[in-house]
């Protein structure tokens, strides 16, 4: 058997009902523990891939509760870091406390709701990022991004894009962020209106170091859920060098997360 591709996650949600849950546009999802995941999980070293870390994101249904995802970093172990939604308001010690507790982004979902919002992106992104170092995330279609946000996202001083950019309509403003310095998830293959391979082609093309992977499982509310054959993709339309940098050093340098060795780094599905 050939050596396994070692992936970062970097997108994925843990939905524990013991913790609070709230609607959105009439939605509620349904549980996905660390268990679920690690359930999930089990199938991919069939298609070639092994996780090894990931990042945890909180969801519009999970408004700024951070309790469910401190124990799911807990659980989660060595490699795992939060991507959290905060208002603006919170102080800098709550943030503090939170990078202890291995949460490494703040997430601003344009689409859905229920982070702050694009008047607070500037000063925001940049007081957590010279507090603590972190990045800043957007769910946002691309094709809502006009010149001036544009302008706006490529000056923060890390910033990545969820989900392709949703749109091909949105991909040439999504490259030319790219160029500026942004970086990309390869997630949501079920939820895009796009072909992601050839978005992932020339996102690589522009930037190597910009892409980063993702399962985005559960899959809530996609048109289908996240499938093994959705790596298997993204792997034939990169060669063995790029894949080995869009699958784990893109995003485990984006984190901050260490490389270990693979004896010590590979998830337990036990």
């Amino acid at each position: 058997m050939s050596e396994l591709q070692r992936a970062f996650d970097a997108h994925l949600h843990i939905i524990d009902p013991n913790h609070p849950l709230i609607e959105n546009n009439g939605y509620l999802p349904d549980p996905f523990t660390v268990a679920d995941y690690r359930t999930r999980l089990q199938s991919l070293p069939d298609a070639g891939v092994e996780v090894a870390g990931g990042a945890v994101v909180s969801g519009s249904f999970q408004g700024f509760d951070q309790g469910y995802l401190i124990e799911a970093l807990r659980q989660l172990g060595d490699n795992y870091v939060g991507v959290t939604q905060l208002p603006d308001e919170t102080t800098d010690d709550q943030i503090r406390h939170l990078d202890e507790a291995g949460i490494k982004a703040l997430r601003f979902n344009i689409a859905r709701g229920g982070s702050a919002t694009l008047d607070a992106l500037e000063s925001f992104a940049r007081r957590v990022h010279d507090l603590v170092g972190w990045h800043a995330e957007l769910y946002i279609d691309a094709r809502a991004i006009d010149e001036d946000l544009a302008a706006r996202i490529a000056s923060l001083p890390a910033v990545s894009i969820d989900h392709l950019g949703m749109h091909r309509d949105g991909l040439a403003t999504l490259l030319r962020l790219v160029e500026a310095g942004v970086k990309v998830k390869a997630t949501g293959f079920g939820r895009v209106e796009l072909d992601p391979a050839e978005a992932v082609r020339r996102i690589v093309d522009t930037d190597p170091t910009a892409l980063m992977v993702g399962t985005d499982l559960p899959s809530t509310r996609a048109r289908r859920p996240f499938a093994d054959a959705d790596f298997t993709l993204l792997r034939q339309a990169l060669t063995p060098v790029e894949a080995d940098a869009v699958f784990w050093s893109n995003a485990a340098r984006f984190y901050g997360v260490e490389p270990k060795t693979a004896e010590h780094a590979f998830i337990s599905h036990q």
